[in-house]
């Protein structure tokens, strides 16, 4: 009698396993195959300090900018997956005439001249897979695979006259990541992009030179599991 149970029982744990298990999610078309998706993210900002105070840092008088800009274009090969690739363009500058820093009444440190500025080019292929919510076409999320590779220079100077000093550097990355975000159609063609990167692993090659003499090297390698809020990307996308 227990064999039989027990022959019962597997019979219709094979059964089942047979049977496959449906979830009930509908995934809806939310981008169309054959569709071309071109977008654009900039950025500006600006500021000008006189005699400006910061914790222990005093008299601060100088200026700085800094800007990025970004087109994209994707191609719908199939269904609510895109691929496609994005160039970017980064540079930003800070001219300090004076500051001071101060720690207590004996001990401080003064600064002058100090210049630095630096630009930055990247290209980046893309992996996108959307995802619809519910059955709207108005909202919807995507998982965007990042591949980029980028090329800058820097050059930061200190001082004036006999004790003028000046460093050079010159650097290669490669970075790969995963930036998932939200998309949000305000038209048929148009749309507001966010994401934000969530994992990533990068690699940089950095080459210094001071003085015009003296040569140094440095490699780096970093890895990123949680949200990098410094990776916030907001832009606009036509769907064409």
């Amino acid at each position: 009698m227990m064999l039989a149970i027990v022959a019962v029982l597997c019979f219709c744990s094979a059964a089942m396993a047979q049977q496959p298990f449906r979830r009930g999610l509908e995934q809806t078309t939310f981008i169309p195959k054959g569709q071309f998706i071109a977008g654009l993210t900039a950025s500006f900002s600006q500021s000008n300090n006189d005699n400006y105070q910061f914790l222990i840092v005093e008299g601060i008088s100088g200026n700085t900018y800094s800007m990025k800009v970004s087109p994209m274009l994707c191609y719908a090969v199939k269904d609510n997956l895109a691929i496609g690739g994005r160039v970017a363009y980064k540079r930003s500058r800070s001219k300090i005439d004076e500051a001071e820093i101060k720690f207590d009444s004996e001990s401080d440190y003064s600064a002058d001249n100090l210049y630095d500025i630096n630009h930055k080019i990247s290209a980046m292929g893309i992996l996108r897979q959307y995802l619809s919510l519910g059955s709207t076409s108005r909202f919807g999320l995507f998982a965007e695979m990042q591949l980029e590779f980028g090329y800058g220079q820097s050059k930061t100077t200190n001082g004036s006259g006999t004790d003028f000093t000046g460093s050079f550097k010159r650097d290669l990355s490669f970075d790969i990541g995963l930036a998932p975000g939200i998309v949000v159609f305000l038209n048929n063609y148009s749309a507001i992009e966010v994401n934000v990167g969530v994992l990533g692993f990068g690699y940089t090659h950095s080459k210094l030179t001071t003085d015009q003499i003296y040569i140094s090297n440095l490699k780096t390698t970093s890895a990123n599991f949680k949200i990098n809020l410094f990776s916030i990307s907001i832009g606009a996308a036509f769907y064409l």
